[in-house]
């Protein structure tokens, strides 16, 4: 299967399959921050000096023309909250966590102008998009919010709240720890077959007595279909952040002591 995040200069990787969208992620390289966040650092929450990062999201602003002031973060908390924001949350979380949009881990709109923008370090980011309609959103989803079903909420709010219809809706699911390096317990296992459904294949396999290698990024996709959204109309990355240590910060691989990368969606103004 081929990439569908395409590498534009050593900061980025872009999904380039949505016309007049912007949307991608970024990479650790580029930046300014020191060892161990080396170097394009984006998270404000991670140990980093806060200069640096400040630079380097105005680095990213400058990359992709969308003003710092354009930005709304939330959170993220591995939880399943989802908020539709507007330009009235223009600028929240951008320079202080304490301003990002609470207790949340997903964002949606319809609004032109603004830059969705959530940080990772290996769990999985969820891009949506319903062209038809004009509305994008993005989400968190590292285990515990996938066992929560946050691509699912994404999807059920469209469609119920938006009146989007499911085949409308089209999702892309990003650079992310991979079936090669994740490996969970028992809890993490029996956490995924609740969410999903004994019915179905669980997307893991035992290597050892309570220790298990799961597909994060499949069980989204799974979620996705189960939810109503057309398999062909999700696209998976094949990065793994883990096993590219030469271009992502990973959270597992760094145990815990590393920088955050950016997942971003945005519509500019028409």
């Amino acid at each position: 299967m081929s990439e569908i995040f395409h590498p534009v200069g050593e900061e980025l990787l872009m999904l380039t399959d949505w016309p007049n969208v912007a949307a991608g992620f970024t990479t650790k390289h580029g930046g300014f921050s020191e060892s161990p966040f080396a170097t394009f650092n984006l998270g404000l929450h991670v140990g980093d000096a806060e200069p640096f990062v400040e630079r380097n999201r105005q680095k990213l602003a400058q990359l992709l023309q969308f003003p710092l002031e354009s930005w709304v973060c939330c959170e993220q908390t591995h939880d399943s909250r989802i908020e539709k924001v507007t330009k009235r949350d223009a600028g929240k979380g951008v320079w202080h966590l304490n301003t990002a949009i609470a207790h949340t881990d997903g964002l949606y709109t319809n609004e032109t102008g603004l830059l969705l923008a959530l940080c990772f370090a290996d769990c999985v980011p969820l891009y949506f998009a319903a062209p038809k309609h004009g509305m994008i959103g993005i989400a968190h989803a590292g285990w515990k919010g996938t066992a929560k079903n946050i691509a699912g909420e994404m999807v059920r709010l469209w469609h119920e709240r938006e009146h989007i219809p499911l085949e409308d809706i089209v999702v892309a699911i990003g650079p992310s720890i991979g079936f090669c390096c994740y490996i969970v317990d028992d809890r993490v296992v029996d956490a995924a077959e609740k969410v999903l459904g004994a019915k179905e294949v669980l997307p893991y396999r035992e290597i050892s007595v309570g220790q298990y290698a799961l597909d994060l990024k499949e069980l989204n996709r799974l979620l996705l279909i189960k939810e109503g959204v057309r398999e062909q109309h999700i696209k998976v990355s094949n990065y793994c952040t883990s096993c590219a240590a030469n271009v992502f910060f990973s959270h597992r691989r760094d145990n815990g002591r590393t920088g955050r990368m950016m997942a971003f969606i945005g519509r500019k103004e028409e």
